[in-house]
């Protein structure tokens, strides 16, 4: 490791980042360093500007993407080489993420891709806590058999996104469909482990895979990866009469708008259920 590495990573961990944003930092100063054959700390101001037009013209990154790269960069000449650049600095404010409304599945669609003939059983109870407690991905992969509190009908939720702890739904459905999963592995430390016999999680990429297996054998629709189950959880809690300050504590979020947004899917189903009964009450009529 050489010492600017280094320091990069000594000033992401002073500051408590997540791991998940100190591996896309050092990656995306790496790749700035291989792209121009040198030392970042030799690149000029115009080269970092020629390297952010190749990502959003020739690698054609998205939009999310390219604020993860544009951030790392900000992060590493301004905290690591005290070097604010123009080029990042002007990249930033201009670069907004598109605000898309999450897409959810129905009932129905659940009820057909867990009830998938041949799906694997760690599979099935894997996706089954994503959706029936509303995790995240790396939630799932990291929750331990200690965190499951069946007497009080509890999930406990350790150190997730923003490193915060948390409770959510544990429902005597999800703890039976546990049980039988329980009874075929027997998990001792790792809820889901690495299927190798090693005491480790099993892994998110190895999850989002299956996952995306099993939808296409459904034959549904790919709404975004299993992430799409949490949005699911979200919006029929709200259909089902949760309020919104509840199903924020549930979901772990920081601010109430980013749990709002599940109002607007709710809305929009909503209306198209009341355009159905518009129609129906129309044939009637005829």
């Amino acid at each position: 490791m050489t010492p600017l590495r280094q320091r990069l990573i000594d000033e992401i961990d002073l500051r408590g980042l997540a791991p998940n944003t100190k591996r896309n930092y050092v990656h995306w100063v790496a790749e700035l360093a291989k792209h121009f054959h040198r030392s970042p700390d030799k690149i000029s101001d115009e080269e970092i500007k020629i390297f952010l037009i190749l990502l959003l013209r020739v690698r054609k990154l998205a939009v999310s993407t390219l604020i993860v790269a544009v951030s790392a960069l900000r992060f590493f000449f301004g905290n690591v080489l005290q070097r604010p650049t123009k080029a990042v600095e002007q990249a930033l404010p201009r670069m907004k993420k598109p605000k898309r409304l999450p897409r959810v599945y129905s009932a129905a669609e659940l009820e057909r891709l867990f009830g998938l003939p041949g799906l694997d059983r760690r599979h099935r109870a894997i996706f089954l806590t994503a959706y029936a407690a509303g995790l995240r991905v790396s939630e799932v992969c990291h929750l331990r058999v200690a965190d499951l509190l069946s007497d009080r009908c509890q999930i406990r939720v350790v150190q997730a996104k923003g490193r915060k702890d948390r409770y959510t739904v544990f429902s005597p459905s999800l703890q039976e469909e546990l049980r039988v999963y329980w009874r075929l592995y027997r998990p001792v430390d790792w809820l889901f482990g690495s299927p190798h016999g090693l005491n480790r999680p099993l892994t998110t990429n190895a999850v989002q895979t299956a996952f995306r297996n099993a939808v296409r054998s459904a034959r549904l629709p790919d709404h975004g990866g299993i992430h799409s189950l949490r949005h699911s959880f979200a919006t029929h809690m709200l259909e089902g009469g949760v309020d919104v300050l509840t199903l924020q504590k549930l979901l772990g979020h920081s601010s109430l708008s980013s749990t709002t947004i599940y109002v607007y899917v709710r809305q929009e189903r909503l209306t198209a259920m009341s355009l159905d009964l518009l129609n129906l009450a129309r044939r009637q009529q005829a």
